[in-house]
């Protein structure tokens, strides 16, 4: 039996079939970390703009631009984004002087190259949340 050109081609065969789902693997992997890094950004950067604003006017104007910036600047799918604050200790005005802020981010990532065929982008699409806390200083709102 003559297995001249055989190996060479074996090679290319299984070089295919084992590079193709390592190549998605890192690209989906990679869209993941980005909108990981995007959903921690928002949550940090609004906390930080909420905190630091004047008044519950200007934290409610200064919490929109951050996220709609941070959204386009990552990529995040502005339907998919869910904000929401809480304070502590309970039952005070969110925010107000001396509470601390919650401030929560929760998205869903899509895998790429997934059709929304039969709802499957949706169930193919990876849920992530980040959180940041930061003190409201004592002195928010009397300035």
């Amino acid at each position: 039996m003559d297995d001249d050109g055989s190996a060479a081609l074996e090679f290319i065969a299984v070089g295919v079939i084992l590079l193709v789902p390592l190549i998605y693997l890192v690209i989906a992997l990679g869209t993941i970390q980005e909108q990981t890094l995007g959903a921690e950004a928002a949550a940090r950067h609004v906390a930080r703009a909420v905190a630091q604003a004047p008044d519950a006017a200007a934290a409610a104007a200064y919490g929109d631009s951050v996220l709609a910036g941070v959204v386009d600047e990552y990529g995040l799918d502005p339907d998919a984004v869910d904000l929401s604050f809480s304070c502590t200790p309970a039952g005070v005005a969110c925010p107000s002087p001396g509470a601390v802020l919650t401030v929560e981010v929760d998205t869903r990532v899509r895998l790429p190259l997934v059709p929304d065929l039969f709802g499957l982008a949706r169930s193919a699409a990876v849920p992530v949340h980040a959180e940041a806390v930061q003190k409201v200083s004592r002195l928010w709102g009397a300035r």
